[in-house]
């Protein structure tokens, strides 16, 4: 079959129909040609067209892109209502991870002032006889004591005081080979030589076996005392080191105050059993009244002893 001729025949009207086609579209083709020329070498020239045709066309491009929007804000919330379960249990985990981390951090912090408490112990001026754990104390019987995790083995002889990073605790009453028994402060069969830190004041403290002492003036009259006053070791007696802190004023009495020990045996974790601070004084102290002094001499100044006839 022969294809179709695209002549248009003996028709007038076909010929200039087709003949009309290609001089348009030879003009067009020319004025793209001259548009595209212009476009090139002048890029500004159809700026204001640009324009027009922007003005023109943005109603249509702002109710597209509102379109678009609402489209994706709602694509994410389904998707979003989708993932929630998943994300509120992996929140569970971190905030529960964040906790357990909080409270190792917590612990780390609390080791470290144990471990600043137990330097602060070391760095005293006279070195330590040992530095051990407080083991325990007795906080519900009349009589109070402790135990430390010290004895024999390390030198602990009774009689020598103990004592935290804050202050006094108490002095050792008995010894093992491993550890001792400590007779508190609180204790009513505790007497200690103490003195206001900032004044010349000098008292006694004595355990009232309630987990605080009284403090006893020696000079009775008017009472100088005030709450909040800290009490110090005096160094009398011969156990504790002078200015060792041991109580704070609470309450004020006749003769004296009740105070609150600065160290509480019970907080304690590490103590340090200190020597005696002058051995000869505890051993007079301790030498009945009809017995001579350790190392004494009798009779007149300078000279023998008599001897008896």
């Amino acid at each position: 079959m022969a294809p179709p001729s695209r002549r248009p025949g003996h028709s007038r009207k076909a010929q200039y129909g087709l003949f009309t086609g290609y001089v348009i579209a030879g003009i067009g083709a020319l004025i793209g040609a001259a548009l595209l020329a212009i476009s090139l070498l002048e890029p500004a020239a159809f700026g204001g067209l640009r324009g027009v045709s922007i003005d023109v066309t943005s109603p249509v491009s702002r109710t597209t892109a509102r379109a678009r929007e609402g489209s994706q804000g709602l694509i994410e919330t389904v998707r979003g209502y989708l993932r929630a379960g998943s994300q509120n249990a992996a929140l569970k985990r971190e905030v529960e991870l964040a906790r357990i981390r909080l409270a190792a951090a917590q612990s780390l912090k609390q080791e470290n002032a144990r471990l600043k408490g137990l330097l602060g112990l070391g760095n005293s001026e006279v070195e330590p006889v040992a530095i051990t754990h407080m083991l325990g104390s007795s906080g519900s019987s009349a009589r109070r004591f402790g135990y430390i995790g010290a004895g024999r083995d390390r030198g602990v002889t009774p009689g020598m005081p103990v004592r935290t990073a804050r202050g006094v605790v108490g002095r050792v009453l008995e010894t093992s080979f491993t550890t001792s028994r400590v007779l508190l402060l609180t204790d009513s069969q505790s007497v200690l030589p103490v003195r206001l830190a900032d004044r010349d004041v000098i008292a006694f403290a004595q355990g009232r076996g309630d987990g605080r002492i009284d403090i006893r003036l020696i000079n009775l009259g008017l009472n100088p005392l005030k709450r909040g006053d800290m009490f110090v070791t005096s160094g009398a007696g011969g156990f504790f080191q002078p200015s060792l802190p041991v109580a704070l004023v609470e309450q004020l009495t006749d003769d004296g105050a009740i105070a609150r020990i600065v160290s509480d045996p019970a907080a304690a974790d590490f103590v340090a059993v200190e020597p005696l601070y002058q051995p000869v004084l505890t051993k007079a102290a301790r030498t009945p009244v009809d017995q001579p002094l350790p190392g004494s001499q009798t009779g007149e100044e300078g000279g023998d002893a008599p001897s008896a006839e």
